[in-house]
């Protein structure tokens, strides 16, 4: 099982970072002991726009549980909660006014501990009420209405503790696949994946849509297009032939249609905002 890192640092696929953080307070917060193996981390936001904003994240293949009160929300006071299954597409809010997010990213592999009646696929590209999934349900106001930040990161491990996730070996199994993806730059195919952990492709697509929510391919092409992000965005020179073949993209032009199709944009335009 992959140990805790504490919260990522990086802003790997949010599109214009710098931009997003002129307009609201984002923070990474790391978990209690007990939930760190399952976790990424907490994400917490507030806002209080004059104008309108819209940011736009490209998902990470992440099941997320999200405590959300902002303008239009439909109950302002109370707040809600929903479960955020792995987003396919280019993911866009438009923020206004004033509001608040309490957010919960598992490990990719980690939600299913937490929900184990139902593959984690059955929640990919959908956003149901929190009490659709978890019993009992969450209590947004518990989690957002304490003004300090330690007492909001307090009730979200409060509550996780409760729902008591259960220990299960193929749940880590699929947690270090998605990690050793994630991290080594040279797993670009299913088959070789599959190989190296001594099973066949259909046995790891299995798994992936068991307890990731999607396949090994696709978590290979969002770890490649994060990755042609964060370089677009920091280096306006990058050589994106050079590039492409690091990520195992057969040419350049390859590399630009996926990061467009998936981004909304192409890479040059990114590198230049």
């Amino acid at each position: 099982m992959p140990g805790s890192r504490g919260p990522r640092r990086d802003t790997r696929g949010i599109v214009d970072a710098p931009e997003l953080f002129t307009h609201v307070r984002f923070r990474r917060r790391e978990p209690a002991p007990a939930l760190r193996p399952y976790l990424e981390h907490y994400w917490l936001i507030d806002w209080d726009l004059r104008a309108p904003y819209a940011s736009h994240v490209v998902p990470h293949p992440s099941v997320n549980l999200v405590f959300e009160r902002y303008a239009g929300c439909g109950d302002e006071d109370a707040g809600f909660a929903e479960v955020s299954g792995i987003g396919l597409e280019l993911f866009t809010q438009k923020l206004e006014g004033r509001g608040r997010v309490c957010g919960v990213q598992f490990r990719p592999g980690g939600f299913r501990p937490f929900a184990p009646d139902r593959p984690v696929s059955v929640w990919t590209g959908r956003r149901v009420p929190a009490a659709e999934v978890f019993a009992p349900p969450a209590p947004p106001s518990a989690v957002l209405d304490p003004a300090q930040e330690d007492a909001r990161v307090a009730a979200l491990d409060a509550y996780l503790l409760a729902l008591g996730p259960e220990p299960d070996p193929q749940a880590d199994r699929a947690m270090a696949l998605v990690d050793l993806v994630r991290s080594d730059r040279t797993v670009r195919r299913v088959d070789a994946l599959a190989r190296g952990e001594g099973v066949s492709v259909r046995s790891l697509q299995r798994l992936f849509a068991t307890y990731v929510g999607v396949g090994p391919k696709w978590v290979i092409l969002r770890y490649r297009i994060h990755e042609a992000m964060e370089r677009a965005a920091s280096d306006p020179a990058v050589d994106w032939a050079r590039l492409a073949a690091d990520l195992g993209y057969s040419d350049q032009a390859h590399l630009v249609r996926d990061f467009t199709a998936t981004v909304g944009v192409p890479p040059t335009a990114l590198g230049a905002r």
